[in-house]
């Protein structure tokens, strides 16, 4: 065993009580073993940081099942074969992979997808040509519906989702209102992405604002974060609106079998009758067979300059706890990535 790569990862140390710690987290080193055949050793070069992750560490009820305690923290990652005993991969091939937190990994194959590095750089899988791209594209194309003229409205705007959702809203007509954390943030989306409004949340008029920015209401709006931002569009939603709900940041870290402050229940439930609202939560892969679509579209869009993104590159696997933390507070800025090791 001597000559076998040592892989780095970090694991699920305990489950947070509210708002996740460094504590929660820790990091290991395991000699990994030979492989079988049909198996590949992969170098993680990039890990990509998500929010869906926080719901992860949970032990609760959810559309996929929660880390294990001791187990390695989930998420995609571009990743380069360095050994190989399976005929579909050599190795220097670079591929989509979800290994997670760590920096070696064994794989039988299964959910490898090729990349090409003289297409796109290869950090984008996991970002505008990832899954966080195609989360905006398949929330839009099947759920926002946006038509031209009407006025779209997303939170967490210059992110990694919500950049992509108000540029692609753009590319089919609709006037674009982005909401962000701060005025550099607003600045980016509305000076280099093109949105035609942005609103700093943070702001002590922001509902004011907004709904200035909004003075025919919302058509549709991209759910990403909930709490005081959804309070703040809710009462601009027109007739029939749209509401792809993709994520819902500020309650990660609220204990679900307690609630906060009054019940906002019947009067959702009585808009969504008199309104005739469509509010729909979704996860991306419902909608995989559009994935080849998203890819011509997408990469169609980014060569003619109309599709933008923003990369926060973090280095080292060590310093992924502490930039997931800052994730969860928006600290960051484009889409949060760790580079492992150098491709």
């Amino acid at each position: 065993m001597a000559n076998q790569p040592v892989t780095t990862r970090i694991v699920l140390a305990s489950r947070p009580v509210g708002k996740p710690v460094a504590a929660n987290f820790r990091l290991e080193r395991e000699t990994l073993r030979d492989l079988d055949e049909g198996e590949v050793l992969l170098q993680i070069l990039y890990l990509s940081l998500d929010p869906y992750m926080r719901g992860r560490m949970d032990d609760a009820k959810s559309y996929a099942a929660p880390v294990e305690i001791g187990g390695v923290m989930e998420g995609g990652t571009v990743a380069r074969v360095v050994k190989s005993r399976n005929t579909e991969f050599t190795p220097g091939d670079i591929v989509l992979s979800h290994s997670g937190w760590q920096s070696h990994a064994i794989s039988n194959g299964a959910g490898l997808r090729k990349l090409d590095p003289n297409a796109a750089p290869i950090s984008t899988a996991l970002g505008i040509l990832g899954m966080p791209g195609f989360t905006a594209y398949a929330g839009l194309r099947n759920i926002g519906r946006p038509k031209a003229g009407e006025t779209l409205v997303v939170a967490a705007a210059s992110g990694a989702v919500g950049s992509a959702v108000g540029q692609i809203g753009k590319i089919f007509g609709a006037r674009v209102v982005g909401i962000a954390g701060g005025p550099d943030k607003c600045r980016y989306i509305r000076d280099e992405l093109g949105f035609d409004a942005a609103i700093d949340h943070r702001a002590d008029d922001f509902q004011a604002r907004l709904a200035s920015a909004c003075p025919n209401g919302i058509d549709i709006y991209f759910e990403n974060v909930g709490g005081h931002v959804w309070n703040a569009v809710f009462p601009l939603l027109n007739d029939f609106a749209r509401v792809p709900v993709c994520g819902l940041i500020a309650h990660y870290n609220e204990d679900p079998s307690t609630s906060r402050g009054s019940d906002q229940l019947p009067a959702v439930m009585r808009a969504i009758l008199r309104k005739s609202l469509t509010i729909r939560g979704f996860i991306q892969r419902e909608f995989a067979d559009q994935r080849p679509d998203f890819y011509r579209e997408a990469g169609k869009w980014i060569a003619e300059g109309r599709l933008k993104y923003k990369e926060d590159i973090v280095n080292g696997l060590e310093n992924a706890p502490e930039a997931f933390l800052g994730l969860l507070e928006g600290r960051n800025f484009g889409k949060l990535i760790v580079r492992v090791a150098q491709s």
